[in-house]
């Protein structure tokens, strides 16, 4: 289970670094954005995320 979920980990932080990566300022703006959204927008936010992922591996 420990490689599984080193695995995920990896796995994650490549898809977090594409849009850096990718698009610099594209990510730029979008971090200007979050961090001008309240702490009740920003819960919304991880709230919704760890719903969509834990429906997701539900569903896979």
């Amino acid at each position: 289970m420990t490689s599984s979920l080193l695995i995920a980990l990896a796995l994650m932080l490549v898809l977090e670094g594409l849009l850096p990566f990718l698009a610099p300022g594209v990510w730029r703006e979008t971090f200007r954005r979050l961090v001008a959204l309240s702490d009740g927008q920003i819960r919304f936010v991880g709230l919704t995320s760890m719903l969509i992922g834990l429906f997701l591996l539900m569903v896979f």
